[in-house]
């Protein structure tokens, strides 16, 4: 079986030891492809480094994380904005509204969300979303963009059926990654609702690894587990569930 990690911070320090060894154990699970989303202007230059390490493998996003959304997002979201085109982006990224930790800066989010959205349709390129906390808020800011070729995923998806029909309404992907393996995450009514057609893997490693590795480091490894729990979930066979799932990340990202 052939995967794709749609969502891996493979560049972060939490790699810095064994980055190479990493990516070596992903190969070896069938892991052929690693989509590193962005956090902001300081972690454009890890990031790309590890692309360029890693041809052909490790593929980098643009985008301003709506945690890094603080007072100077605007001159941000303008450096980020004139790397276009000096590296082969293949999404924007990641980008959304958390209003988990802070809503100090919800305004500020709003816009940036906005901007890049924006940004994303202008220059043909998928968004992947992140919606901690923030559901209506993020479907607010897309509804405005409806027919306008706006495509994505979100991603770590954790919402309700409701809303998993509203995103696939609107022509969005599920991210679904170790969550899904949880007791109790609330996950396999809305796994089942959607469907392999409708679902991208991710880890978003090194953060929310599956069981039975839940609690410590997470890699690209362990998307064959989360595979795994798609297919008990769906009643599919693991290899129809990849092959579904690989075709939707070669879809949307143009890989």
């Amino acid at each position: 079986m052939k995967f794709i990690d749609t969502h891996t911070h493979i560049y972060l320090p939490e790699f810095d030891p064994d980055r190479d060894s990493v990516i070596e154990r992903a190969l070896e699970a069938g892991v052929e492809k690693l989509l590193l989303p962005n956090i902001d202007t300081g972690s454009i230059k890890p990031m790309v480094s590890a692309c360029t390490r890693f041809p052909g493998i490790c593929h980098p996003m643009l985008g301003l994380h709506p945690t890094s959304v603080k007072e100077d997002y605007i001159e941000q979201l303008d450096k980020l904005e004139s790397l276009w085109p000096v590296h082969e982006f293949v999404a924007i990224g990641e980008i959304g509204i958390d209003l988990y930790w802070d809503k100090t800066f919800v305004r500020e989010q709003v816009y940036s969300l906005r901007r890049q959205v924006s940004f994303a349709i202008d220059k043909g390129l998928p968004v992947i979303i992140h919606s901690r906390d923030s559901f209506p808020e993020v479907f607010s800011v897309l509804e405005e963009f409806r027919g306008k070729e706006l495509k994505g995923v979100l991603h770590a998806f954790t919402g309700t059926v409701g809303d998993a029909a509203k995103a696939m309404g609107m022509g969005f992907l599920l991210g679904i990654g170790g969550i899904v393996t949880f007791k109790n995450s609330g996950l396999g009514d809305v796994v089942k609702y959607a469907g392999p057609d409708n679902i991208l893997l991710e880890t978003d490693s090194p953060y929310l690894a599956p069981v039975p590795h839940r609690g410590r480091r997470n890699e690209s490894s362990y998307i064959p587990l989360i595979n795994r729990k798609l297919a008990e979930i769906t009643g599919l066979d693991e290899g129809v569930v990849a092959e579904k799932t690989l075709a939707n990340a070669v879809r949307l990202f143009k890989l």
